[in-house]
C-alpha cells in the first residue's frame, strides 16, 4: 500500500510541476520613437551645456529589463543608423576632443509598457578642453528581463 502510495505521490508531482512551467520569453522589446514628444530622433540637434529631456516610449510582452545609451562622434561618417531617412552630414574631419558619454537606467521591476523620460546634460567639455561639435552617434540598447535586446541608431548633430 505504501508503494502505491509513493508511485500516485509521485506521479501527481510530476504532472503538477509541469503544469506550472511557463512559455520562454521568445519576443524582443520595442523601442517606439513615435510617441509625442519623442526626443531625440534621427537628425536632430542637441546642444553642449543644455539639458534635454530623453523621452522614449518602452515596451515588451513579459518585462523590461534596463536601458542605455551611448553618444559617440561620427565625424568619420561610419554607419549603424537604424533609421531609414539619411541625416546632411559635416565634412569628415578628425577628432581633437569628441564626447564619448554612456549611462544605463533601471527601469522599474514589473514594467511592461513605460513612457521613459530623463533629462540629460552633456557637459561643454573636459580637462582637455571644449568638446568637438559635430556629427554624432546616438545609440539607444533596451533589454528586457528575458536577455532579448534591441538597439536604435539615431545620427545628431552636437552643437555650442
Amino acid at each position: 500500500m505504501k508503494q502505491v502510495f509513493l508511485f500516485t505521490f509521485s506521479v501527481l508531482l510530476i504532472f503538477s510541476s509541469g503544469c506550472e512551467k511557463s512559455e520562454p520569453d521568445q519576443e524582443k522589446p520595442e523601442i517606439d520613437l513615435t510617441v509625442a514628444g519623442a526626443f531625440p530622433n534621427n537628425c536632430d540637434t542637441i546642444y553642449f551645456g543644455q539639458t534635454f529631456s530623453l523621452k522614449l516610449r518602452l515596451t515588451d510582452n513579459v518585462e523590461l529589463g534596463s536601458l542605455s545609451i551611448d553618444i559617440h562622434h561620427n565625424f568619420d561618417h561610419h554607419n549603424h543608423s537604424t533609421e531609414i531617412n539619411p541625416c546632411v552630414f559635416d565634412p569628415i574631419k578628425t577628432p581633437v576632443n569628441p564626447l564619448v558619454f554612456t549611462r544605463d537606467f533601471s527601469i522599474a521591476d514589473g514594467s511592461t509598457d513605460v513612457i521613459f523620460t530623463q533629462e540629460i546634460l552633456l557637459p561643454l567639455g573636459d580637462a582637455i578642453g571644449d568638446y568637438d561639435t559635430g556629427d554624432y552617434h546616438f545609440f539607444i540598447s533596451l533589454t528586457d528581463k528575458s536577455g532579448w535586446s534591441v538597439q536604435k541608431g539615431l545620427s545628431v548633430k552636437i552643437l555650442k
